[in-house]
């Protein structure tokens, strides 16, 4: 039988830096840049407020499984939330919502 320990891979730097070295993964990785950039606002925004998500939900009047969804939901072409939707979380962290064009 097949030894079928568990050896997890690390995902540090390093492990970044050289998933980046193989041909097409930059250019994907990159593709997502806007996505991931709105998602660590968000989540930072959330952390440095010290809310969970269930403090947001409540504050939002939703759920918590809503709350998830929208997280997750940059992270997926199957949705996309609304300017008023991510107005309301930002004002949930205490924060204001500003779109900018580069």
């Amino acid at each position: 039988m097949a030894n079928t320990e568990y050896k997890p891979v690390p995902h540090d730097a390093a492990f970044k830096k050289a998933l980046l070295t193989k041909p097409g993964v930059k250019k994907a990785y990159d593709a997502l840049e806007e996505e991931y950039s709105t998602l660590h606002a968000m989540l930072d925004a959330r952390l440095a407020a010290g809310l969970t998500q269930a403090d947001v939900a409540a504050r939002m009047g939703t759920t918590v499984s809503a709350i998830s969804r929208l997280e997750s939901s940059l992270r997926s072409e199957k949705h996309s939330p609304s300017f008023a939707t991510l107005r309301k979380y930002a004002q949930a962290c205490g924060k204001k919502l500003v779109v900018q064009m580069v």
